[in-house]
Order: structure tokens, then sequence, then C-alpha cells
């Protein structure tokens, strides 16, 4: 599918959680991000899944957990998964009202977790990946996505931001915190996650017009192919791993105890043999018995 022909997202919405969604270029980055979450979230397995923010997503349509919950700081009545989609999404999910940071789940109890843009708005980032580390359960699935800021689109919201001009005209430049595709490996590889995956994509220039991001349509594949590490958006799919204990314990105890060799008791004996042999020496070969001596 081409999310460029994406009918989902052609038109922007009325609004949304973040002011990018309601723009021509937020429609891109959404249909995009849709079709990863699809095809990621298909052939994860479990009971227990959960989607961090960002209700104009439905991450979890696809998959086949018999639990699954969207997790919001506000209200998503307006936002219910399965409303603009028809029967994919026939089925809305339990909306839960928490924060980010403070997630209202047990320890070990999710085996998935989907945080589209929910370390950009939330307002601590490392306490965020840490509660989702807590709720997963071990080789639980942790899936990412976020705006690249080594980008076209992190260029411009950036500079827009530092720009009075260009500061509320542009709904990029409300991105709180832009967090980086490899400086976000790093901080879950000190979390014991080992990557499974990532993929950028988005790589046309965030323009406000849609004329102009049909016309330069052809950027997609090339991108993909010749630059794909400058996609405007990423996604990244990690494994929750958890190191095994080894118990050296009782075997440095066995090896204290050292059972008596053998082969030191025999050298002994031999020795003792040879000292005995020593104080009793043989006769000498000329000297017969008694009685053959008077004889002769």
């Amino acid at each position: 599918m081409d999310i460029n022909d994406a009918p989902v997202y052609r038109n922007p919405p009325s609004g949304g959680s973040a002011p990018w969604t309601a723009t021509v270029a937020g429609c891109h980055a959404l249909a995009w991000q849709q079709a990863q979450l699809d095809h990621w979230v298909a052939d994860v397995f479990g009971y227990h899944a959960v989607q961090l923010g960002m209700p104009e997503l439905q991450a979890l349509r696809h998959n086949r957990m018999p639990h699954r919950w969207l997790l919001s700081p506000s209200a998503c009545e307006a936002h219910t998964p399965g409303g603009r989609d028809g029967p994919v999404g026939a089925l809305p999910l339990p909306v839960v009202c928490a924060e980010f940071h403070a997630l209202p789940f047990e320890n070990n109890s999710l085996d998935l977790v989907v945080m589209p843009h929910t370390l950009e708005a939330s307002a601590d980032t490392h306490q965020t990946l840490r509660e989702a580390e807590r709720v997963l359960r071990p080789d639980g699935r942790l899936l990412i996505t976020g705006f690249n800021p080594a980008s076209l689109w992190g260029a411009v919201g950036r500079a827009r931001a530092l720009s009075r001009r260009g500061a509320g005209t542009s709904a990029l430049a409300t991105v709180h915190d832009w967090v980086g595709y490899w400086r976000l490996r790093d901080w879950l590889r000190l979390l014991n996650f080992e990557v499974e995956g990532g993929r950028f994509g988005c790589y046309t220039p965030p323009f406000s017009g849609q004329a102009w991001m049909d016309r330069l349509r052809w950027m997609e594949p090339m991108g993909d192919r010749w630059w794909p590490v400058l996609g405007g958006l990423y996604a990244v799919m990690a494994i929750k791993r958890v190191r095994g204990m080894r118990l050296v314990g009782l075997s440095r105890q066995g090896k204290a105890v050292m059972a008596p060799s053998r082969k030191v008791v025999t050298q002994r004996h031999q020795r003792t043999m040879q000292a005995d042999h020593c104080l009793h020496p043989a006769r000498p070969s000329g000297l017969g018995r008694p009685g053959e001596a008077e004889g002769r």
C-alpha cells in the first residue's frame, strides 16, 4: 500500500492531541506510521498490550491479544479507535487516563507496549522508558516511533522553533523533545533492551501544501534506497532481555575439598622398599653354602 494514497489520512483532521497532526505533512507522517505499526504488531503474541498516547493512530488494530488498552493523560472520548476506519477498528479500545511516567500496571505484566511519539510528549523521557521496562515482562516487545532530528523534518522544526516568525506557523515547532535514533538505541541498551529492528521513512520535505507533497512523491523510494538514515521519522522494535544467574558457590566449595592422591602413596612405598634393601645388602656371589665349602 502506498502511504501517499492512503484515503484515511488524505485530508487533515479537525484537531488532535499534537498540532502537527492537523497538517498535510502530519497526515503523511501518520499514514507511514500506521503502515509500520500494522506490519510489526501483527506477529506479536501474548495477552496484554497497551498504546501510550497518540489516539490518532490505531497502533493495536492488527494485534490479536485479548486485552488491549489505550493510555492517555487526557480524556480521549473524541478519538475512539474505529471512528475513521470502519470494520478494521470497529471494536474501541478501553481508555486508561494516566501519566506516561507512572503507568498503572504491575511489574512484568505486559507483553507489548507501543509508544508513538510518547517520548516527545512526555515530561520525563528517561522515567517513561524506565516505566515501560518495568511493566514489560521478559522477552516483551517495545515499539517506539518518533521524529528524526537528523532529517529535513528535524531541521525545519528546530529552525522555526528558534525563529519568532516561524514558531506560530510551523506545527513541528511545537515538538517538545527531539529524541534521535542512535540516542534512543543507547538508552534502550542501558535498560537491557535488545533492538530487533528499525526503519526510517517520510523523506519528502514537510510542505504545507498537498500539491508539493504529491509532486515530490518520488523522494520516498529514492530516500529509502540512497539515504535511509535521513528519513523524517523512525520506528524501533526492541525486546526486553533479563540476564540469568550463574551459581558459583557450589563449584568453589567442591574445588576446596581434594581427595588424597594414590600416586604419592605408591612413591612413598617404593622409597621404603629401597631403604630396606640398602640396610640388608645381598651376599657375594663367590661364597657358597657352608656344607659345600667343607666338602671341598
